[in-house]
């Protein structure tokens, strides 16, 4: 399949229903107050964090335990680079996924090098709470306090510069940045590149005699995930106004798990459902202490036991719809055209 396949058939349909999301995104601010919409950014931005998971999971059959690094790295970076080097945002935007591309690499040659499998899961798990300890540690960084007071950027120069800081414009920008990261891992899946890796997923073996280096794949996925976890996680430095060394620890890195887990994971919109269900629970919650974590157990519980699909999965079911894996190609009609 080319690498602009993505355009066509199911690839199609989510581009379709990334423009409607979004499009219905931008009247949150008219119909929900200000908390809400502080809640709406941040599932964008989990959305995003859920999505990259999946790339390694669901894509490739790689298991993570440790996205909570590089995630906390993109916040800390952008924190770091805006306040206290006054680079602009935007910039600092991408030297965070940079950052997050260079540690994933770092981590991904050692643990890929030495593990796969559980091993592979329980090391990146071991290097994030290194990650944690570091943070939680550094002068810099604002020891266990973290970095809070944090300033919403402008954009432009000169004359020409929009004020992040003013009124709803930062949540249009998080929805805008976060649909742009939505898109780009959504075109990986339906390149060449996202093809190999469903063959190293289904099989490794004949995969690396078919002549595709499965290591190296394995390494360039994880590297991505990693860059664009770490710029979502730039994007919640300026929006929360603080960050603090809870993004590293390792109850964050199973946030994208459940959202996977939830919505399903092999569906691509399944961990943006996760995403917004469990937000959902969250706020519903919000208010009955201990509450929160025991309806996320039972509905994980309810999941696993009798949805092994997810939510979506269901949805499939009860419409009929085929499931398909992630970036697997639609069978073809007799008339030639995608099913």
């Amino acid at each position: 399949m080319s690498a602009t396949s993505f355009i066509g058939g199911g690839s199609r349909r989510d581009w379709v229903i990334l423009a409607v999301v979004m499009g219905a995104a931008m009247f949150v601010p008219n119909v929900l107050n200000r908390g809400l919409v502080f809640i709406a950014g941040m599932i964008w931005i989990n959305a995003v964090f859920g999505l990259s998971f999946n790339l390694l999971f669901g894509l490739s059959g790689v298991l993570s335990f440790g996205q909570a690094m590089f995630f906390a790295a993109g916040a800390y970076a952008a924190a770091v680079l805006t306040q206290h080097f006054g680079i602009p945002f935007l910039p600092a935007l991408l030297l965070s996924a940079v950052v997050g591309a260079v540690l994933s690499g770092l981590v991904g040659i050692v643990a890929l090098r030495r593990s796969e499998g559980v091993y592979f899961a329980i090391l990146t798990l071991a290097f994030a709470e290194l990650m944690h300890l570091l943070v939680a540690n550094t002068a810099l960084l604002g020891r266990n306090d973290g970095l809070s007071g944090l300033q919403r950027p402008r954009l432009g120069v000169g004359a020409l510069q929009i004020d992040l800081a003013a009124g709803d414009n930062f949540y249009y920008f998080i929805v805008l940045a976060c649909g742009l990261l939505i898109a780009l891992i959504r075109w990986v899946i339906d390149t060449p590149f996202g093809r190999a890796l469903q063959a190293v997923k289904q099989d490794p073996d004949r995969a690396e005699f078919l002549g595709i280096p499965v290591r190296l794949h394995r390494l360039l996925i994880f590297v991505f995930a990693g860059a664009t976890t770490a710029a979502a996680g730039a994007l919640v430095a300026p929006w929360a106004q603080i960050v603090t060394p809870e993004l590293a620890h390792w109850s964050n890195s199973t946030n994208p798990i459940l959202y996977t887990l939830l919505g399903g994971s092999a569906y691509f919109w399944g961990p943006v459902l996760g995403a917004v269900a469990l937000s959902a629970v969250f706020y519903l919650t919000r208010t009955l202490v201990g509450m929160s974590d025991m309806a996320t157990g039972m509905l994980l519980l309810v999941v696993v036991l009798a949805l092994p699909g997810g939510m979506l999965g269901l949805l499939s079911r009860w419409t009929g719809w085929r499931r398909r894996p992630v970036g697997a190609p639609l069978a073809k009609t007799s008339g030639g055209t995608s099913a």
